[in-house]
């Protein structure tokens, strides 16, 4: 069974091993050694990397057989009795030492002020989740996360002793542990001084300064749980890096302070709702016009006009709502195009006490664009992008239309 030296010593980031076994897996080389300091995915903490002997480790798994498989990057392998020095990726393992540290100092705040248990737990590409049971209102959640995380930062900032403990059974049913270990045999249990007592074989600072800051980012209901994502340390540098470059670039473009800016967003969601409905009082306005001038221009085919129109560039939205204008008179058919830089879409309408299927006319001209399209009988849209063929397309649907 291979030492694993992270159990006693997270900060160790190059050691000395030998190669007790090498294996392949699904066409992937990995080696066996007897000890090792990479810490193997588990627990919601992801794996260390590294190298061996300067040969990129990429991914540390624990198989069936409880073995820790390094394994290899490009199919490089190294021999059985083969002394190597490995390198764990320290920037990557004080990342993740943060953040499983952090974890247990804000589930034990969550637990401490509100007695909600943490049920799952993982460190993501970004973000670290914890799922708690915290059965809160909305507004109630926002108070108990403000809390919980002056709790849990005031014990970074004291920066406690964490210790490592590995205990027997009977030993660990003496502990004040905040959650029960499954493990019957050696428990190891993390210790933050006068604060929190859990089982956990991950990844641990030594003191909890090391954590810097613990920041949660959002919550969420899943599971029926509260699931909470937070950062800590050089993630909640980043994240705070990303923040204040996104919070002075919308500052200095409403010309207000940082403080100032939700009340500018508020001020101009109001005034664009304002105007929104301003400018759609308007187009309604313009397209009773516009209908009115291309009925007067239309001309007819006995009893009924076919109003043929292509519009450059033109709001699709807008030559819809002109189409609805102009069906609301009797006996018309309304045939719009709008030619935009690499396609045609199409509007085909008529009036109700007509019997022309404009589906059927929207699939012939689309078969024509090279699109697609379709709708009700009433009214259809649809368009292609071979706009060379639009002069076609409008005739065969003014031709069955007529019919």
């Amino acid at each position: 069974m291979t030492t694993k030296l992270f159990w006693n010593d997270s900060h160790l980031s190059r050691f000395d091993a030998q190669v007790v076994e090498a294996v392949e897996i699904n066409a992937r080389q990995a080696v066996i050694l007897d000890q090792t300091a990479f810490y193997p995915e588990g627990g919601g903490q992801p794996c260390d990397t590294g190298t061996l002997n300067e040969v990129p480790v990429v991914e540390v798994q624990t198989d069936n057989d409880g073995r820790i498989l390094h394994f290899l990057a490009n199919g490089l392998t190294l021999a059985v009795g083969e002394t190597v020095v490995g390198e764990i990726n320290w920037l990557r393992r004080r990342e993740m030492m943060q953040q499983h540290t952090g974890q247990h100092i804000i589930s034990q705040a969550f637990f401490q002020l509100y007695g909600a248990e943490t049920r799952g737990f993982r460190i993501n590409d970004r973000l670290t989740e914890i799922d708690l049971t915290l059965e809160l209102q909305p507004e109630e959640i926002e108070q108990a996360i403000v809390r919980a995380e002056e709790l849990a930062n005031g014990i970074i900032f004291d920066n406690r002793e964490i210790r490592v403990h590995e205990v027997t059974s009977e030993e660990a049913a003496k502990l004040p542990l905040r959650k029960e270990s499954f493990i019957t045999d050696c428990i190891r249990v993390i210790e933050i001084d006068d604060f929190d007592w859990s089982p956990c074989g991950g990844t641990h600072a030594k003191r909890t300064g090391e954590v810097g800051l613990i920041a949660v980012r959002r919550w969420e209901r899943a599971k029926k749980m509260t699931r909470l994502h937070f950062v800590c340390g050089s993630r909640a540098l980043d994240d705070y890096r990303l923040a204040n470059k996104s919070a002075e670039a919308a500052a200095l473009k409403l010309t207000v302070g940082r403080e100032e800016i939700e009340a500018s967003v508020v001020r101009l969601l109001d005034d664009n709702k304002r105007l929104s409905r301003r400018v759609r009082e308007l187009s309604e306005l313009a397209a009773n016009i516009e209908a009115a001038e291309l009925l007067a221009a239309s001309a007819f085919v006995g009893k009924m006009r076919i109003v043929e129109k292509v519009f450059a560039d033109r709001d699709f939205d807008e030559a819809k709502l002109i189409a609805h204008r102009l069906v609301n008179e009797e006996n018309v058919v309304a045939l719009l195009a709008v030619r935009e830089a690499d396609m045609v879409r199409l509007v085909f309408a008529r009036s109700a006490n007509l019997t022309a299927d404009m589906n059927a006319l929207m699939k012939v001209a689309c078969e024509k664009l090279g699109g697609r399209g379709g709708g009700k009988p009433d009214f259809a849209q649809g368009g292609g992008n071979q706009i060379e063929e639009l002069q076609a397309a409008m005739k065969a649907a003014s031709v069955m239309a007529a019919v």
